[in-house]
């Protein structure tokens, strides 16, 4: 038997409690893994209260991101005792997910962790670090360099906007942080932004074509702020989307596209393939500042989750949040 986080429903009533769970009810996969961290993000968040339908089927264990050691597997790219994580491939949705002592998973999910990142650290970056790579790389890959102007990151304070922020500054970029919360404006200048804008100058509609301000925008809300940010690229800049906290909605013009060139990448972190995590996690290991990483988590038990799911969904939460599964 395990500790673990269940979501249950019947007939529409939803429960999330932290029980004993037993080792034979974990679904089919190749891989046990001893789980030793997990995190929360905002997804883990809208399933834990219920706030979206991101459960597909039940009873489910949330928990898109886990990090630990293999206990035992039919796959011999596995030994027992390798350091491995796992993110994304329906954890916590169709599988179940890492808020639990132990875990099993299909082999093809897991990506062993770099030499140089612990499990604490793997979750403390989890999906979101993993995003904020893809997203610097995908501006990368579409040509936007550091001397090519400022570089919008929205949704700043969160985990994506956090760790992007991060990465752009150490790679030599000007960064532009856009939050709701002005009081974390210490917390950003030291992640590497150059100036901070608040939120409401982009959260209303705008213009379809607007005065050209960025090189490059990594956007996590979606809607209006999506939208703002692509009227403002400039020739030739480049928008990557990854996020919808502030809607799925996106109530904008082709005008960006057709007058200016702006491109609008998209980043799917759940199915991307192995290959991509492989050097998504290994550029993470170079990249990115780990001596930054402290001011960015919270760490908390098994037993808050719940509590601060919904203070996630608040936007009561900074950073990221790490779980340690031990009891």
């Amino acid at each position: 038997m395990f500790k673990g986080w269940m979501i249950e429903d019947s007939d529409g009533n939803h429960t999330v409690n932290l029980i004993d769970i037993d080792e034979a009810d974990l679904p089919i996969g190749e891989v046990l893994i001893d789980v030793s961290y997990s995190n929360l993000n905002y997804k883990d968040a809208l399933a834990i209260t219920s706030k979206a339908p991101v459960v597909k089927k039940f009873p489910m264990v949330p928990g898109i991101d886990m990090a630990g050691r293999v206990l035992s597997s039919t796959n011999s790219d596995f030994l027992e005792g390798t350091r491995i994580l796992v993110t994304g491939w329906g954890l916590g949705e169709n599988h179940w997910g890492g808020l639990a002592q132990k875990a099993q998973v299909n082999s093809d999910w897991i990506v062993p962790l770099p030499a140089d990142i612990d499990e604490r650290q793997a979750m403390a970056l989890g999906t979101a670090g993993y995003t904020a790579m893809l997203c610097v790389m995908a501006l990368e890959e579409n040509g936007i360099k550091p001397d090519m102007g400022e570089v919008l990151v929205t949704g700043a304070a969160g985990g994506v906007g956090s760790v992007a922020i991060s990465l752009l500054a150490k790679l030599g970029y000007e960064v532009v942080a856009l939050t709701g919360r002005p009081n974390e404006t210490p917390y950003l200048k030291y992640l590497g932004a150059s100036k901070i804008m608040a939120r409401d100058e982009m959260s209303s509609p705008g213009k379809p074509i607007q005065k050209e301000r960025w090189s490059g925008v990594i956007d996590v809300a979606g809607s209006h702020i999506l939208a703002n940010g692509c009227a403002s690229t400039q020739y030739g800049g480049v928008v990557v989307a990854c996020g919808m906290t502030a809607g799925l909605d996106f109530p904008a013009t082709v005008a960006p596209f057709i007058l200016r060139g702006v491109s609008l990448v998209g980043i799917d972190s759940v199915m991307s393939s192995t290959e991509q995590r492989v050097k998504a996690w290994y550029r993470l290991s170079q990249d990115f500042d780990f001596k930054k990483l402290e001011t960015m988590v919270e760490d908390i038990s098994l037993h808050q989750v719940k509590d601060k799911a919904v203070d996630i969904i608040n936007g009561k939460v900074r950073g990221r949040v790490v779980i340690s599964t031990s009891i």
